[in-house]
């Protein structure tokens, strides 16, 4: 029986992790940020948008990634105009998010994440664990395997308990 179980999480664990190593976004800041490459670290995934009340977490992001960075954690932030709350472009979108937050943590492009123009990550995600995004600033916590570790709404702020209690499960 044990050597079952062991059998099934190695082939779940290497299914998460086949399923993440294979999603890319465009950056931000020019060229791809795959996912691959934060293999065996805990990744926040979050849907954002420059003109949303809960924009204001941005300041909690940046704080969570200056606090947990050295310890794995890595803060991935998805632009999104599906809610019609996103600057007109990328660029407006990075210098807004640097002169008004200091961001130093990965961002991709805007990038849709509902419905059939949804990124390949937010269907898998659905697919997947049955979480679609329902407004900006939804966070994901996919775990060092590549596995979904939890979801959390646009109410759940950064520097919760719970999400700090999901992320610190997974840090070095």
């Amino acid at each position: 029986m044990r050597i079952a179980l062991a059998v099934a999480f190695t082939c779940f664990a290497s299914l998460a992790h086949a399923a993440m190593s294979s999603f890319s976004f465009p950056s931000i800041d020019g060229g791809e940020i795959n996912l691959e490459k934060w293999h065996g670290q805990p990744v926040l995934v979050v849907n954002t948008a420059s003109r949303c009340g809960y924009t204001r977490q941005y300041d909690g992001l940046q704080a969570l990634y200056d606090t947990y960075r050295d310890q794995g954690l890595v803060v991935l932030a998805v632009p999104s105009n599906d809610f019609r709350q996103e600057l007109a472009s990328d660029d407006a979108v990075k210098d807004f998010c640097e002169v008004n937050f200091a961001l130093d943590f990965p961002m991709t492009t805007i990038t849709s994440v509902r419905g059939e123009t949804a990124h390949p990550f937010y269907k898998w995600l659905e697919t997947e664990v049955g979480f679609t995004p329902r407004w900006n600033f939804n966070k994901v916590l996919i775990a060092p395997d590549g596995s979904v570790a939890a979801t959390f709404g646009s109410n759940a702020r950064p520097l919760s308990r719970p999400v700090i209690s999901a992320i610190t499960a997974y840090l070095n």
